[in-house]
């Protein structure tokens, strides 16, 4: 492909295998705790959200959606505080940010406030925002054969999340009884002083290119190039859409009947599903190129829906619930690999940082509308929703792969 060739242009000096492995190693242990204190807020903010507004459902994903916003909000300072301070400090105030988010939202349960809590939120959404960073961190001194595995280790970290964020919930939420779910926001906070402990052993250093003083192409330049607006494209869908079936899930599983453990342990599976193929993510992008894995990602996501259209017993609800987090593990990895191709060195951060925030832009809103959709409309239109932008995304694929062809005949 003659534009990944152009675009993609580093100096070996900036390479360094061994070094990578080190640090993807790091940060796919922190990306565990990460990873844990998103599918904490994920699991329980809605639960939370509806006992604090007295059983309404209309506003209690507003929670997730503020961990999402705040997310988004940090996208672009993340990627400002990376590129001057470094990626380990940046990290690092991250981690802070966590336990204080979380020693917040445990004092908002104790008070009541809804608005307290949903604020938060927010402050663990922000920090999930460096967090969302790891996967570009470890690609930073990888060299291109190794880049896609690296991102697939910290990626894989969050299998161990899978399982931590949501034991956290069943060990920790009757410990403040009454105030339930107090405890699990105490544990958020340990979570964080951990993460803190592992990150700080980072060693990244800054790009050659990033040192020269070397400033990159506009962003406007970058972000005209067919292959970003692709990547960007699949992985908005791939996010937005898990995010979107994913928050309105636990309340779809309370509203039929099932109980809070139920939804504890589907948000388990879910996110095991997440993040467990990403120990050979890597690999078969490698095989079968970043554009085919990307399309069976959001062909996962169009049968998950498929299996929650089909009824609303335990076992649809955790087998939608395990084909979401494959499709979405398929989908944004693959997106994520293909936004690699299209920047240099220099341009890393401030691209990565504006993917971010045009992605979970879009997955706030998502988060947000879900609650809206499910008590307005239900949980079929929730799930009908997936198709048409599943379709729209793999349309632009195809396209991608024949504007390419042609360019390579030329």
């Amino acid at each position: 492909m003659t534009q990944v060739s152009e675009t993609n242009t580093s100096s070996p000096s900036d390479y360094d295998d061994s070094l990578a492995k080190r640090n993807a190693l790091l940060l796919a242990f922190a990306q565990s705790l990460g990873g844990a204190t998103a599918s904490i807020v994920i699991a329980t903010g809605p639960l939370v959200g509806t006992m604090m507004l007295a059983g309404s459902r209309s506003l209690a994903t507003l929670p997730v959606s503020a961990m999402v916003l705040g997310t988004a909000i940090g996208t672009l300072p993340a990627g400002m505080i990376s590129r001057r301070f470094g990626r380990r400090l940046g990290f690092m105030g991250a981690a802070l940010l966590s336990i204080f988010g979380g020693l917040l939202a445990a004092a908002a349960i104790f008070q009541g406030s809804f608005w307290l809590f949903t604020l938060a939120c927010c402050f663990s959404g922000f920090s999930a925002a460096f967090v969302q960073q790891y996967r570009f961190a470890a690609a930073d001194t990888a060299s291109e054969g190794f880049r896609p595995k690296a991102i697939s280790w910290v990626m894989a970290g969050g299998v161990l999340a899978g399982v931590v964020g949501p034991q956290t919930v069943i060990a920790t939420k009757d410990i403040f009884s009454p105030m339930l779910f107090a405890g699990t926001y105490v544990a958020q906070a340990g979570l964080g002083m951990i993460a803190l402990g592992l990150v700080a052993f980072l060693r990244i250093p800054r790009p050659a290119a990033v040192k020269a003083g070397a400033s990159g192409r506009p962003m406007r330049q970058i972000m005209a190039q067919p292959r970003f607006i692709v990547s960007v494209a699949c992985g908005v869908t791939s996010y937005a859409l898990m995010s979107l079936v994913m928050t309105a899930t636990p309340l779809a599983m309370i509203g039929c009947g099932l109980t809070e453990t139920d939804a504890a342990l589907g948000i388990q599976w879910h996110v095991l599903a997440m993040f467990g193929p990403s120990f050979f993510t890597g690999s078969l992008i490698a095989r079968f190129g970043k554009e085919r894995i990307v399309a069976t990602g959001l062909a996962l996501l169009a049968a998950c829906s498929t299996v929650a259209l089909s009824g609303i017993d335990l076992a649809h609800f955790w087998g939608a619930l395990v084909l979401l987090g494959l499709g979405w593990n398929f989908g944004f990895i693959g997106a994520t690999a293909m936004l690699a191709d299209t920047c240099r060195p220099e341009e890393r951060n401030m691209v990565q940082a504006t993917n971010d925030f045009l992605v979970f832009g879009f997955v706030a809103s998502a988060s947000f509308a879900s609650g809206q959709l499910l008590e307005t409309f239900g949980w079929a239109t929730v799930n009908w929703i997936v198709f048409p932008f599943v379709l729209t995304s793999l349309a632009l694929l195809a396209w991608l792969l024949r504007n390419e062809k042609i360019g390579k005949q030329c």
